[in-house]
């Protein structure tokens, strides 16, 4: 049952939205059921910082193991005019820079988008326009949407704050009725100097699943600027899973939600599939056996 709820050479990984995928979620452990309350949590006293720093290892090291595959798809719902939904795919694997993975957005505007995003030392993210005939593949900047009047960019995705050395547990506290451990992450000031209207990114990890339940990207002046919302998760096998995400731009109001439609976990697929040069070149998607089809 579902359940409610660029990156430079100093940031030694970064999360693509498999942190938000499920990578977080632990495998196994029960996860209340619709209505019912978390068990209560009281913060006595000033934060302690050794228990965040704990708790933002812990989170770090988490993964969905293996390699996968999520069929979704973007909901645009902007503040004025009309709704529309973007088919995608996306298949994830880790390897030896870190996680890497590989998106697709079919656009009636642009055509199908295909993207490669690598975290690690050497992060970055590459794109192609497949149906437009394109050829060669470019590097996207951080903060270029997935698609145009998407609000989900490559910052999102890879979510290289997380890394960011300046780290404060803020707070234990109800983010969206769940418990959380509330951290503020300062950007380091090389990447400060080159994004003045950025003074810093608040997370909200669940106490009990250790996974984001909501992200703000932060104005220097402490204007929330976008808001990244957890809004349910889905088990498959063992292996809990977000099904719907809210990306809100705070200061427009336009809204984009990220809903995983299908999963096939434990997958073996070829190098190919994660290599740059590559990515103007089809992939093929799991059987249908192998896929979970979520409601």
């Amino acid at each position: 049952m579902p359940v409610s709820l660029h990156a430079p050479a100093f940031i030694r990984r970064a999360f693509f939205i498999s942190a938000w995928l499920a990578a977080t979620v632990a495998r196994g452990g029960p996860a209340p059921g619709p209505g019912q309350s978390p068990a209560p949590y009281l913060q006595l006293g000033q934060p302690d910082q050794a228990e965040g720093r704990r708790v933002l290892a812990a989170f770090r090291a988490a993964g969905i193991p293996g390699q996968y595959y999520l069929e979704f798809a973007l909901r645009v719902m902007p503040r004025r005019g009309e709704e529309r939904v973007l088919p995608g795919k996306l298949w994830g694997s880790r390897n030896e820079q870190g996680a890497v993975t590989r998106v697709t957005v079919a656009s009636a505007a642009s055509g199908e988008r295909r993207l490669l995003i690598q975290n690690g030392e050497d992060a970055g993210v590459w794109c192609t326009d497949a149906a437009k005939g394109a050829t060669t593949t470019r590097r996207v900047d951080a903060f270029e949407p997935l698609v145009p009047g998407v609000e989900l960019t490559a910052f999102e995705l890879q979510m290289p704050y997380l890394y960011w050395p300046d780290a404060t547990l803020e707070r234990v506290s109800r983010v969206r009725s769940r418990p959380a451990h509330v951290f503020f992450f300062v950007p380091p000031a090389a990447w400060a100097a080159q994004h003045r209207d950025i003074g810093g990114v608040r997370v909200s990890l669940d106490t009990q699943f250790n996974v984001p339940v909501q992200t703000e990207l932060i104005a220097p002046n402490g204007r929330v600027l976008r808001t990244l919302s957890l809004v349910d998760l889905k088990k498959v096998g063992e292996q809990y899973l977000p099904k719907t995400i809210d990306l809100r731009n705070d200061v427009t109001r336009d809204k984009t939600r990220f809903q995983v439609t299908a999963a096939a976990l434990d997958l073996v697929l070829p190098a190919a599939v994660f290599a740059p040069d590559q990515l103007t070149e089809a992939v093929a998607v799991p059987a249908p056996g192998r896929l979970v089809r979520f409601d």
